[in-house]
């Protein structure tokens, strides 16, 4: 009571403070990063080993047999799972759960540099930490009937890439594709003969004709000066003025004993965006980034880029997973408050009071902007989990203020001719313990979900948080605020309680179920059995996932040819697969890759996969487009495995 009445006298204090969190919350809606899902530390890392064209039994042997041995070495690695091939490894390490992954990282690079003495010269390693964001959050394509691959690639990689890395929350730019230039030297013998030089004479001058060096420091009165030699190749006429000899006779140039030829290097990977040679620019999200902020930011730098960019050029987003998660948090959202109204609507009809109705105006918009405001104090987003919690604890707290509110109401018309300042403590400190009794109940079953571990503790602790936090607050708020409403409210009385037509209509109802049950109880009996039975009958023939069916809109087709197939020759029978996908109609456009893939893990020439984006809605769902698109590819194209799944 004394509570209740310290609580009145600090009002205005109260309400003041209550709103400063309201505004808090308004502030942290725009504010808090938006994602699909929780934001998961997978306990993974992935090591690449690069050691030129070293053949894949001796790689085995000199190298992913070393580098093993050594990572099993690292502290708290539970499982090591590793690829080889022609001259590179792959290595994915398994920690347990609950490890510091930034120490574990750079334990693995530790161990690495310690045996990399005793590995091929050459090689070389990459260690990154695995997260949900490995795969692009966008990506666009780069095409044109005008340009070559190399001047894609070169815009691509010296102009795109750099625009894009200073995007806050961007992590990486990965460019695939396209075609890097080279020149060749074609020696004639004849003539090397004759001037009496080698081939090692060549290669040297080149080396030499190709360095940037600091000669020293040259000082001049108050200045210093840093001297740089710089003697660069930068086209072909530098390369065919290269001097390889020099005497009495004249000098001897490049040009003179060789003819050099532009052309592009080897290239064993090919990129496609809807049947056009592309390059493909893939934007990789910090763990911690906005997906939807970050696709914003990156259509307007690459808006204002297209102005400075060669004509014939075109660059077409071909994903972009910020679309889905507006759409899944927008749909989510959505319930949220179309629940809210039919709970207001509800509680207006069948309690006929337009005072609790006033009350529940006040108080739910308090407790969600409350909850929203801790979420981004603890760093998390709005996804799936978060929205969902707040979506299933909506009922809860109408439910909370409505029995305070109801209780107080009940007990200021019991005492009617006491002082409404007396009564309401009395209401509020008879009705505490029930309240927190029935509060904590719910709370505390969502406290296993918590400490549970693996990848469903990643998803389902932000669930039991973020409930828990609305329970809690819903709780402190029912105590709190409501009083103070109901005081304000209930100082120009309760009025007289309307009749409702509903409500007496449903209590007929209930009591004539009731005397019936009560008469034949055998029946209720029964059907609770048959209920019983059903039940089980279901739970023992239900589906079972981790996570809910999802319509993406648009999926991965993973692809594997015969080991040794050359690329022409995938290409060749990508040729057809390509024609599956362009002939269906659902299909708004596809990027494939070969020798590639999305998560840039290890690949081989005859492995690869295609991007199909489908057209919006109305279109048949993801999973028969994908079953009709399978289908047609195991009957026409042989000797291919594939493998579809949603991004």
């Amino acid at each position: 009571m004394k509570f209740q009445e310290l609580l009145w006298r600090k009002k205005k204090a109260i309400i003041f403070l209550i709103i400063v969190i309201v505004f808090g919350g308004i502030f942290a809606t725009f504010k808090t990063p938006v994602a699909l899902f929780p934001n998961v530390e997978f306990p993974r890392i992935r090591v690449t080993v690069d050691s030129g064209d070293i053949p894949a039994s001796t790689m085995a042997i000199e190298v992913t047999k070393k580098v093993e041995q050594t990572l099993r070495a690292v502290p708290d690695v539970v499982h090591i799972r590793s690829t080889t091939s022609r001259g590179s490894a792959e290595f994915i390490l398994d920690f347990g759960w609950g490890q510091n992954m930034n120490v574990n990282l750079l334990n693995v690079e530790s161990a690495l540099n310690g045996i990399l003495p005793t590995l091929p010269k050459g090689t070389t390693f990459h260690a990154i930490r695995m997260y949900p964001t490995v795969y692009p959050a966008i990506a666009y394509s780069l095409t044109s009937d005008n340009h070559s691959l190399v001047e894609l690639r070169d815009i691509a990689l010296y102009e795109i890439k750099p625009l894009l890395l200073n995007i806050k929350g961007v992590a990486n730019v990965q460019v695939q594709g396209g075609e890097k230039e080279e020149y060749h030297v074609l020696v004639n013998p004849m003539k090397l003969y004759t001037y009496n030089l080698t081939m090692s004479d060549v290669i040297k001058s080149l080396s030499n004709s190709n360095v940037i060096s600091a000669v020293g420091r040259l000082e001049d009165y108050y200045k210093l000066y840093l001297v740089v030699s710089k003697s660069q190749l930068h086209n072909m006429q530098s390369i065919e003025d290269t001097v390889l000899k020099t005497s009495s006779n004249g000098i001897v140039r490049l040009s003179d004993i060789a003819t050099i030829k532009k052309s592009i290097v080897p290239n064993w990977t090919k990129v496609v965006a809807n049947g056009k040679n592309a390059v493909i620019v893939q934007i990789i999200q910090s763990p911690q980034g906005n997906t939807v902020q970050i696709a914003h930011d990156v259509d307007k730098k690459l808006h204002e880029f297209k102005s400075k960019l060669p004509s014939g050029i075109k660059i077409a987003k071909w994903y972009d997973q910020s679309k889905l998660i507006v759409s899944s948090t927008h749909s989510l959202r959505d319930a949220i408050i179309i629940g809210i109204i039919l709970s207001i609507i509800v509680v207006l009809v069948f309690l006929n009071n337009f005072k609790i109705t006033v009350t529940l105006l006040i108080s739910l918009p308090t407790i969600l902007f409350t909850t929203i405001l801790l979420i981004y104090v603890f760093k998390m987003s709005f996804n799936i989990m978060t929205l969902g919690g707040i979506a299933a604890a909506v009922g809860l707290i109408i439910d909370d203020v409505i029995v305070m509110i109801e209780y107080i109401m009940r007990f200021v018309e019991e005492h009617k001719n006491e002082d409404i300042s007396k009564v309401i403590p009395l209401a509020v400190k008879d009705f505490l313990k029930p309240l927190l009794g029935s509060s904590l109940s719910t709370t505390v079953i969502f406290i296993p979900f918590a400490f549970l571990s693996g990848v469903t503790g990643a998803f389902f602790k932000t669930l039991s948080i973020t409930m828990a936090m609305s329970l809690i607050i819903s709780f402190l708020v029912t105590v709190i605020l409501v009083p103070i409403i109901a005081r304000k409210l209930l100082n120009r009385g309760i009025g007289k309680e309307k009749k409702n037509i509903i409500v007496d209509f449903l209590a007929k109802l209930y009591k004539n179920a009731i005397n019936f049950s009560f008469r034949k109880p055998i029946i209720i009996y029964l059907l609770v059995l048959i209920l019983v039975i059903c039940g089980i009958y279901s739970f023992k023939n239900i589906g079972s996932g981790f996570m809910p069916s999802m319509d993406e809109g648009g999926f991965v087709l993973d692809y594997v040819t015969k080991p040794g197939t050359s690329l022409n020759e995938t290409q060749y029978t990508l040729s057809k697969i390509e024609n599956i996908i362009q002939s269906n109609k659902y299909v708004q456009n596809y990027t494939a890759r070969t020798g590639l893939q999305l998560g840039g893990g290890l690949t081989e020439p005859n492995t690869g996969d295609f991007f199909i984006k489908l057209k919006p809605f109305p279109r048949p769902s993801v999973q028969k487009i994908m079953d009709e698109i399978r289908n047609k590819i195991e009957t026409t194209v042989p000797g291919v495995n594939i493998d579809m799944a949603q991004l």
